[in-house]
């Protein structure tokens, strides 16, 4: 017994040893990125049918090369020529966080001095932007870490059932430490984004301009669609409801210590942010060049005389405003991108927007 392991020992040192040698000798040097264009879904095909948020940025960066990427969700694919690589993490945290530390890692790409824009549609509230809009977030808040009773047990006195972790009720007056609750973005990176972006011109929809008519109680929410900062709200549980979305105002607002705004609800976020944390910790990416935009497909609160059931039990996954948010997440973001591309020896070792 002791023999045959030996030999085994042997035989795969010698072979590991070999693929060693194989490999250096064999050494591909790393495509040096410089966006990652963050996308988490797809409705069918990457081209050719009705567009999630990928397909556009496939089809209008002319993201060609496929790279296989079975160890996550999608097939990435890059311009050679730009630098532009384009990937889709798939819905939900726990897909956006096991993507992007997969993307990290991968000795294929040099990501060190890569931007990462995150462009995808979430909910809005309608206090801030119109169907369309695009924000910026500064603030990327989770929505899922904490403590939860059941609502029909709330005790008296109490605005909700939802509280962070090691407090002892909700909106306590010392904020915990943080867990991976709340993310500050690169303040002065986001604003020159917004700054860029800001006079962009947004398409607009007729049936979603009829619809927008009966918020006469939100302004902003019958405006054309329109370039804003907002933050974002990060969570897996898709909420909905005027009583959610005051919680979801009250959460952004505790956890970024009254300086952040809610603006759009959305799920992935979080998960990205804390993957490139740890990341630049590795010295593989750089978490101050993520940006987020997320763009408005509907709003986190129901159509006025609809109950918040009746508005997310009738309207599915299936939006009125998912073209257009799609399509202003896409005329917002590659600005941005172009940008940074197109004079990327000037944005390559300074980040815009720093002091």
């Amino acid at each position: 017994m002791k023999k045959n392991v030996l030999a085994l020992s042997v035989f795969l040192g010698s072979s590991l040893l070999g693929a060693c040698s194989d490999t250096k000798e064999h050494a591909i040097t790393p495509v040096e990125v410089k966006v990652v264009v963050v996308t988490m879904f797809e409705i069918g095909n990457d081209e050719g049918d009705a567009a999630g948020e990928f397909q556009t940025w496939k089809a209008n960066q002319q993201l060609t090369q496929v790279y296989g990427f079975p160890h996550s969700h999608h097939d990435l694919y890059l311009n050679p020529e730009t630098g532009v690589l384009g990937m889709v993490t798939g819905m939900g945290t726990n897909k956006s966080s096991s993507a992007i530390m997969a993307l990290g890692l991968d000795p294929r790409f040099d990501l060190s001095k890569a931007y990462w824009l995150v462009a995808g549609i979430s909910g809005f509230d309608p206090q801030d932007a119109s169907i369309g809009s695009a924000a910026w977030a500064e603030w990327v808040v989770d929505g899922d870490l904490g403590h939860e009773i059941d609502a029909r047990e709330i005790p008296e006195g109490w605005n909700n059932g939802y509280f962070p972790l090691f407090s002892s009720g909700p909106d306590p007056e010392k904020r915990p430490p943080d867990n991976g609750e709340v993310f500050h973005l690169n303040a002065g990176l986001t604003d020159w984004a917004f700054q860029l972006t800001r006079n962009t011109r947004l398409g607009d929809d007729p049936v979603v301009s009829e619809q927008r008519k009966a918020f006469t109680q939100y302004p902003n929410a019958q405006k054309p669609p329109f370039v804003l900062k907002g933050d974002t709200l990060s969570g897996m549980t898709f909420w909905h409801g005027e009583l959610l979305n005051d919680w979801a105002n009250r959460w952004v607002r505790y956890w970024s210590e009254g300086r952040g705004e809610f603006v759009s609800s959305a799920m992935e976020d979080t998960g990205t942010a804390q993957s490139l944390r740890y990341l630049t910790r590795a010295g593989k990416a750089d978490e101050q060049r993520l940006m987020v935009l997320r763009t408005a497909s509907n709003f986190t609160i129901p159509d006025p005389g609809v109950s918040a059931a009746e508005n997310l039990i009738n309207s599915g996954e299936h939006y009125s405003g998912l073209a257009l948010a799609v399509d202003s997440a896409y005329r917002v973001g590659s600005v941005v991108v172009n940008e940074i591309v197109t004079h990327w020896e000037q944005y390559k070792n300074t980040v815009p927007g720093k002091p």
